[in-house]
């Protein structure tokens, strides 16, 4: 079996349409287009220069996608998300690893990811590629002006 060479590069608001579909494909259900996912919400994240989006391509298809964060102290990998069938073929660990450059290349020495508690895959793939869970009972609280923020 041939396999095409994937690579990795930042995302810009140009990839937003393509970024929505994988998002949707790969079943975020966290996804809010209405709202912190807009076209508008995203450009301004990007433009912030702390939020970073990569994304995996193949054969000019976007097949994977991550977004990195930072607070100045602590880095966050979020909406790790691979299309269906390209799965378990090491391209969510090339994107983590991916995602830990671009954060240390902002001086970011700790990097963490929350896990939904019903998303054991991701969990096992963050575990793979070295992270520990710091708390079992940590419980991830939040508050929001509206159901789309």
């Amino acid at each position: 079996m041939t396999h095409t060479k994937v690579h990795i590069r930042r995302l810009t608001i140009a990839d937003y349409d393509r970024l929505i579909d994988l998002w949707q494909q790969a079943g975020l259900h966290s996804l809010r287009p209405q709202g912190r996912d807009s076209r508008e919400a995203v450009e301004g994240q990007l433009a912030t220069g702390i939020q970073t989006i990569l994304g995996l391509e193949q054969s000019g298809r976007l097949i994977g996608a991550v977004v990195t964060t930072h607070d100045s102290r602590k880095g966050w990998i979020n909406r790790l998300a691979i299309a269906p069938e390209h799965r378990r073929q090491g391209h969510g660990v090339a994107l983590i690893r991916a995602a830990e450059t671009r954060l240390r290349e902002q001086g970011i020495p700790v990097i963490a990811a929350l896990i939904e508690s019903d998303n054991d895959p991701s969990y096992e793939l963050f575990k793979k590629t070295g992270y520990v869970e710091f708390d079992a009972g940590i419980h991830y609280m939040t508050k929001r002006d509206s159901d789309t923020a």
